[in-house]
């Protein structure tokens, strides 16, 4: 099951309460105090794991302690400290806390594998009266409690970490085109929203070329207020560095292909504004089939005047597959990593 927001609640360990203890020891009269400090409390802190993609464990065990610190006791005896809680997340893991009005301001974004972040401090152990000696009181009777841990209402989001994002509506070709070029291998049937999960794709050229594929789910008019679970989807779109607008010309939808791309950007920008300067190419989908292909090329026209090439492929026949590909990967290759300006 992929599971992609989660609330959970995080609570570290209180530190242990300060000892009142006094030597009681054969020949050594009046001993003074002894007693020893409290231990602190865990902390809690979280993981990115490149062994994760998925934050279903959260969702059916959304409560997580830390341990407490030991108490303090006699003969100077220290507390022992509580054990840090460390959290596993997948990479791509962004965190928000939950503010006494209900809002959300994020906290941690988990971009690297083995990235760790402390998200909730543990408490400090509290001093035994040991402590309090001085010169004018030296059987003190006074000891710390332990301060408690934090405690925080959390969100977990994830956000894919891909390199290019395929877009398009409902039964365009996307996840057979991701099955073709990466050993992903999404449901693909003859209907719309067959893909309900986003799913990634490792495509590999050659000559030591690769980059990653994020096959989302299908968007609708209206994506970016939410329908059709927009936001959901649309936020695994935010790291990628090049989008890939699949469109399908075979005129089995009866829709037209500049309206599908057209609706398809406007939606992305609105949702995101800065979509608008993130590269993208055009692939037109199902060219086998195509029934009409006047329509195709007022599709070319209509990019052609935007700037933007256009490639007529077919995901099933893998026609014109290879050429996008490459010009995939010379995209990605004029957008390095350090020039990446997506949101995060």
């Amino acid at each position: 099951m992929f599971v992609d927001e989660v609330d959970i609640r995080v609570a570290a360990g209180g530190g242990g309460r300060g000892c009142i203890a006094f030597r009681r020891e054969k020949f050594v009269p009046r001993g003074g105090p002894s007693g020893g400090d409290g231990g602190n409390g865990g902390s809690v802190f979280f993981v990115a794991s490149a062994h994760m993609n998925t934050l279903v464990h959260y969702r059916f065990h959304p409560e997580f302690q830390a341990e407490r610190g030991q108490h303090g006791m006699g003969s100077n005896r220290h507390g022992r400290n509580g054990k840090h809680l460390t959290l596993d997340v997948p990479i791509g893991t962004v965190v928000f806390e939950a503010l006494e009005g209900g809002e959300f301001v994020q906290v941690a974004d988990l971009t690297e594998d083995n990235q760790k972040v402390r998200i909730a401090a543990g408490g400090q152990g509290g001093r035994g009266n040991a402590r309090f000696t001085s010169s004018t009181n030296r059987a003190p009777r006074r000891a710390d409690p332990g301060m408690p841990g934090e405690e925080k209402r959390l969100r977990l989001q994830l956000k894919l970490l891909a390199d290019v994002g395929l877009v398009g509506f409902p039964n365009a070709g996307k996840s057979t085109l991701i099955s073709r070029i990466s050993a992903a291998k999404p449901k693909i049937a003859d209907y719309p929203f067959t893909t309900l999960t986003p799913h990634l794709g490792v495509v590999a050229l050659g000559d030591d070329r690769s980059f990653v594929v994020a096959d989302v789910p299908g968007l609708i008019e209206g994506a970016h207020r939410g329908l059709g679970l927009g936001h959901q989807f649309l936020r695994h779109l935010e790291r990628t560095r090049l989008l890939l607008h699949m469109i399908d010309v075979s005129g089995l939808s009866d829709r037209d292909p500049v309206d599908d791309f057209t609706t398809i950007r406007r939606e992305l920008e609105l949702y995101r504004p800065e979509f608008a300067g993130k590269p993208a190419l055009v692939a037109a989908n199902k060219i086998d089939a195509v029934s009409d292909p006047e329509a195709v090329d007022r599709l070319e026209a209509h990019l052609s005047s935007l700037g933007i090439g256009l490639h007529r492929i077919s995901a099933v026949t893998g026609e014109g597959v290879p050429a996008l590909l490459e010009d995939m990967w010379r995209a990605l290759e004029l957008r390095a990593p350090s020039d990446d300006t997506s949101t995060s």
